[in-house]
């Protein structure tokens, strides 16, 4: 494998299991990078791993469920256990359960959209916070979404506005540390079939009717008129993560076919 710019660095990718968490991690590996896949579903986890090192990589497996503090703080104290520090923290964790009006949404399905695309954000964030001080460097990249700007996804927009919010504040407060905390804001992506759907439950007409005002919506706001891939979106991670973007932090990178959210 290269050794080009992630060399000996130890990198976290959460939600690495599939989509663009697992073509971050193939990217990071690619690049000399000592990679965490951290993710909840083992045997989707384990493929990613067993393609890492395939190619000669060196990658590692935390299974842990992200929405709990506690899930992020072991996530941290293994991966610095194991790998002796966190260069990079890649916090991609999250993704629309429901699409669907604002009103027609219950109380326990907004609950479940910010816990799904909120928490494990900030909770890996405030957890990678004092490895990254002690050591004075570090870099945190976040995956926001066009989704702040769309319709039929306040819920998950408003986390997502969330985790712009949490990288712009964190940046201003890390900068004295030696800490960049950046974002991308991702549009349509084609991740293909997921392994675990978001949502288990039949969809209902206003399910599907409200997804389909998603991706109308989509392409009529992206002037390059298509979907992203899983390794688009990897490259710019990549890039703001490397230490060519030393001085870039606070910022959030539209990878969005020209859509702006």
């Amino acid at each position: 494998m290269s050794s080009a710019r992630f060399s000996e660095k130890s990198v976290i990718v959460t939600g690495a299991a599939q989509g663009i968490g697992k073509a971050c991690a193939l990217r990071f590996a690619s690049e000399g990078a000592r990679v965490t896949i951290a993710d909840r579903v083992e045997a989707q986890a384990q493929q990613v791993l067993a393609e890492i090192q395939a190619a000669g990589g060196d990658g590692r497996i935390t299974i842990v469920d992200l929405e709990t503090s506690a899930g992020a703080k072991q996530l941290m104290a293994e991966t610095h256990e194991a790998y002796g520090g966190i260069d990079v923290s890649v916090h991609n964790v999250g993704g629309t359960i429901w699409a669907k009006p604002f009103w027609k949404y219950t109380d326990e399905e907004i609950e479940k959209e910010i816990q799904r695309s909120l928490w494990p954000t900030l909770w890996c964030c405030r957890a990678a916070i004092p490895y990254m001080m002690e050591q004075k460097s570090g870099a945190i990249v976040n995956v926001g979404s066009v989704a702040t700007r769309g319709i039929n996804r306040v819920p998950y927009s408003a986390a997502k506005g969330g985790v712009q919010a949490i990288t712009t504040c964190m940046a201003m407060e890390l900068a004295e540390h030696g800490i960049r905390v950046n974002s991308v804001a991702p549009g349509g992506v084609d991740v293909g079939e997921r392994a675990i759907p978001r949502n288990t439950a039949a969809l209902t007409e206003v399910d599907t009717l409200g997804m389909q005002g998603v991706y109308k919506q989509t392409l009529r706001d992206t002037p390059m008129q298509r979907f992203g891939t899983p390794g688009e979106l990897a490259a710019a991670i990549a890039f703001l993560a490397a230490d060519e973007a030393s001085y870039i932090t606070g910022q959030t990178l539209y990878v969005a076919g020209g859509g702006i959210g």
